[in-house]
């Protein structure tokens, strides 16, 4: 049975998601296990210790040489994690961590192209965006890998088209494309609404008000705003950037006494 890595993680969970792989390593094939110890690697990322998740791929890597693909592009993708991600704190994305990082991602695309890895090789340019962060540039990144979901038919590439047209429209938002950013946006959150995740449909809809907002089209804003703001009460799950736009918007239409009552409500639950 193939192994199926997507089941073991809680990416909100790395100390959990960690247990669960060491456990898999009992009864895991040779290769399986190198792609275990790739995983383990990435929690210790997602805890920030980007030291430890180095030293644990460096201790693996003369085995990893002679691996499939799957091994050699998760092996190159992770260690590329420990030097660029979202983690990773302004103090640490510096030139040479960027470099160090392109190099690797750069390494995971070619494996993962090579051997029809169509999810790896998504991922590997979903995390140069966080090398090369300009709108142009992301806003390439996000067309090329777009182009591999759309040709591929395999599931794990499938999967990742919500995340990338999320961030199409991010770089099409800053490059001041508004209605090009909206399409995409509300592409996204067609896809979420077909699947069971409240928090990502909420996510994607706030996506489609910010930029409603950006467009002049308050009351638009507004109505989804203000839903998100009941969904978020209704889940115990109050969210500071719900009231920061329900402030601003309130502030555009000139509803001052509104706009201070959710001024109030971003701080109390911002801090």
């Amino acid at each position: 049975m193939a192994l199926d890595v997507k089941s073991l993680w809680d990416f909100g969970n790395p100390e959990l998601s960690e247990a669960r792989f060491r456990a898999a390593l009992e009864t895991a094939s040779e290769e399986d296990a190198l792609i275990l110890q790739t995983q383990i690697a990435r929690t210790y990322g997602l805890r920030k210790d980007f030291d430890r998740a180095r030293e644990h791929l460096i201790s693996i890597f003369a085995v990893t040489t002679n691996a499939g693909p799957e091994v050699r592009a998760r092996y190159m993708l992770e260690l590329g994690r420990t030097f660029a991600s979202a983690a990773h704190p302004p103090e640490l994305r510096t030139d040479e961590n960027k470099e160090r990082a392109r190099a690797a991602y750069e390494s995971s695309l070619a494996i993962a192209k090579s051997a029809q890895l169509d999810g790896l090789a998504i991922d590997a340019i979903h995390m140069l965006a966080f090398v090369d962060t300009a709108p142009e540039d992301q806003l390439k990144w996000g067309q090329e890998a777009l182009a591999i979901v759309e040709a591929s038919a395999q599931p794990e590439a499938k999967a990742w088209e919500a995340s990338i047209r999320n961030n199409l429209g991010m770089a099409l938002h800053g490059l001041g494309r508004l209605e090009e950013a909206l399409d995409q946006f509300q592409e996204a959150l067609a896809i979420r609404e077909r699947g069971t995740n409240a928090e990502s449909i909420r996510v994607a809809q706030w996506m489609v008000a910010w930029t409603f907002r950006s467009l002049g089209r308050t009351d638009e804003a507004i109505e989804i705003q203000l839903r998100l703001e009941q969904e978020c009460d209704a889940a115990n799950a109050p969210d500071q950037y719900v009231y920061e736009e329900l402030e601003l918007l309130y502030c555009r239409k000139g509803d001052e006494a509104r706009a201070d009552q959710y001024a109030g409500l971003k701080k109390t639950h911002s801090e």
